[in-house]
């Protein structure tokens, strides 16, 4: 008889109860993220800053404080749960786009925006060459807006643009 295995658990934890406006989903948490157990954790990171900074929060949270915001009406994931690491380090079997849709329908927020293209692309399945743009992403059925910004990783600092992250606020704002 073989020994039952425990299934492996996520690196950080889905923060992600019913009633958000919006979910905020990375490609994967960073290691320094990992080895500290926060969202966006890292140095480099401008995550929080540009959540304060578009006012979508009133204050610069730290990344200690992610369980927080969900008082301002916004969750965390991430497409690929069970491994940490840099976009470039991933393989086709870290993602998991079924338990990511899953989820979202489960909390059912108004919108779900992806932070950089790359978690994105692996949601919509597309490869690295096909075009996507920053802003409202294709629509799907049965399934919240989507809004794909640029990456708040200091590793993504040359793709950096602060205005889909303000239309994102206002977005929110309106609803």
């Amino acid at each position: 008889m073989r020994p039952q295995t425990q299934p492996k658990p996520y690196v950080l934890p889905d923060a992600l109860p019913n009633g958000l406006r919006a979910v905020i989903c990375g490609t994967a948490a960073g290691t320094v993220s990992a080895a500290r157990g926060h969202y966006y954790a890292g140095p480099g990171n401008r995550f929080w800053a540009v959540l304060h900074q578009t006012g979508l929060t009133p204050r610069e949270l730290s990344p200690s404080e992610f369980r927080s915001l969900c008082d301002h009406g916004l969750g965390l994931t991430d497409i690929a749960q069970l491994v940490p690491g840099a976009d470039v380090t991933l393989k086709a079997g870290n993602f998991n786009v079924s338990g990511f849709i899953e989820s979202i329908r489960q909390c059912q927020p108004e919108v779900v925006a992806f932070n950089g293209k790359k978690a994105a692309r692996v949601f919509y399945g597309l490869g690295e060459r096909e075009p996507l743009e920053y802003g409202p992403g294709k629509p799907l059925t049965d399934f919240p807006k989507i809004f794909v910004l640029p990456s708040t990783s200091g590793s993504a600092r040359r793709y950096w643009d602060l205005q889909p992250w303000q239309q994102f606020a206002r977005l929110l704002h309106e609803h």
